[in-house]
């Protein structure tokens, strides 16, 4: 947390000299708000049964009923901290704002049209520019809501939800991938502290909570599908994998995990190609489907790079953003995922006391070191300058799947740290997601 510290200090300092880093409350964005909620008792009593009893839990539960009750203990966390904010504040307005995606959603009332013409209203300052968000992404992030709203679940609150239950799908994927891979008690080590996960904070009110969700379950179903030799899921891997680049072009990165993922499986049950070309071939559907229907991702990316700089990134100093962005990481992924990492990288030279018969090869070791990997291309590529808290929740989900490398007597204390950080960032602080 020094890290966190130093950036505010560094922030302060600045605006200071003149010299703004643009991002309220920085490293952060939101204000400060000391306050209590209607969530604060549940957010309380979830992240204290879970530290004192997760653990113990994650490792006697048989493992389809430790599933389902890991993905409702997310639940009940990522909604707890979210109402801390009240319903509306905290849920059903965030998603609703002149720079969010359903300011979108009314103008949609031609899906084909809507796509054809996507590219020419990303940039910005034209009469039909896109709002923020749905311009900083590819469309299948705007499909989404348009889609919710095209079924009856248009509004607010409904995108929320879907928020949310997408986001809590990281505690699930998570750990099956790991299981795949071949080390259940890794997989069930990573359970409490993917349900505890600070990034909570952010997954309750961001599409991006809802992007996590969809990444780690493409990943689960690629690791079941080459260690299984699934078809199914193989197909189901490259559609979801496919469709996350175009949820966000940020999630291109998605391919340093997923080379760890076929590495690691390799390993485990040397699979046939089969598999391994359905899911490609089923990730080439999706660009092909978008691509006929008129969006070509390479012309959305080069333009959004435009549009990046048209806004706020323009005078976000990268010198500051380049290393306070790791500091919003450490606390979206948490305390515990700096001890994970070090253990990882000495991992890589030497096996770890923590874990027995641990090899340099093993999940817990590449899984957390392939999306810190991907983590750094995206910071220093400088496309994401400040807001990582949430933009990064892809990949910081993933750095968890490295819990095993916490000896377990230690790991009821790092639960209860990283809940209190969660605790303190949401009722300290006004989050804008």
């Amino acid at each position: 947390m020094l890290l966190v510290v130093l950036a505010g200090a560094a922030a302060a300092v600045l605006y200071a000299a003149g010299h703004p880093v643009h991002a309220t409350s920085a490293p952060f964005t939101g204000r400060w708000w000391p306050h209590l909620g209607p969530g604060t008792p549940l957010a309380l009593a979830t992240a204290a049964l879970v530290a004192v009893h997760g653990p113990r839990m994650a490792a006697a539960l048989p493992w389809r009923r430790l599933l389902a009750v890991a993905y409702l203990a997310a639940v009940a966390w990522i909604l707890s901290l979210a109402l801390v904010d009240g319903w509306q504040r905290g849920l059903a307005g965030r998603l609703t704002t002149r720079h969010e995606y359903l300011s979108e959603v009314g103008g949609v009332t031609d899906v084909a049209a809507m796509l054809r013409g996507f590219a020419a209203r990303i940039v910005d300052f034209q009469p039909d520019s896109w709002s923020t968000h749905v311009s900083g992404h590819p469309p299948g992030a705007l499909l989404v809501f348009v889609g919710l709203d095209r079924i009856g679940l248009g509004g607010g609150g409904w995108a929320a939800l879907a928020c949310v239950a997408g986001g809590a799908l990281c505690a699930v994927a998570v750990p099956v991938t790991v299981r795949a891979l071949g080390d259940e008690g890794a997989a069930r080590a990573t359970v409490p502290f993917l349900v505890l996960f600070p990034g909570a904070v952010w997954i309750g009110a961001s599409a991006d909570g809802l992007f996590a969700g969809v990444a780690a379950s493409g990943l689960a179903l690629l690791a079941v599908a080459l260690t299984g030799r699934n078809v199914v899921a193989a197909a189901g891997a490259g559609l979801l994998l496919g469709g996350c680049l175009y949820l966000s072009y940020g999630l291109v990165l998605l391919a340093l995990p997923a080379l760890v993922v076929v590495f690691l499986a390799s390993r485990v049950r040397p699979q046939p190609a089969l598999h391994l070309g359905v899911a490609l071939g089923a990730a080439a559907a999706v660009v092909a489907v978008f691509t006929f229907a008129g969006f070509w991702w390479l012309d959305g990316y080069h333009l959004v790079g435009i549009r990046y700089y048209q806004g706020i990134a323009s005078v976000r100093p990268y010198a500051y953003w380049v290393w306070a962005d790791l500091a919003l990481l450490a606390v979206c992924a948490g305390p515990a995922a700096a001890v994970i990492l070090r253990r990882a990288v000495v991992a890589l030279a030497r096996p770890h006391p923590a874990v027995v018969a641990l090899s340099r090869l093993h999940p817990v070791v590449l899984l957390p070191v392939g999306a810190l990997l991907a983590v750094l291309a995206a910071d220093v590529s400088g496309y994401s300058k400040a807001e990582v808290e949430r933009i990064w929740l892809p990949f910081a989900v993933w750095l968890m799947a490295g819990a095993a490398l916490i000896p377990a007597p230690g790991r009821r204390f790092w639960l209860a740290v990283r809940a209190t950080v969660a605790l303190l960032v949401n009722h300290l602080l006004l989050t804008t997601w």
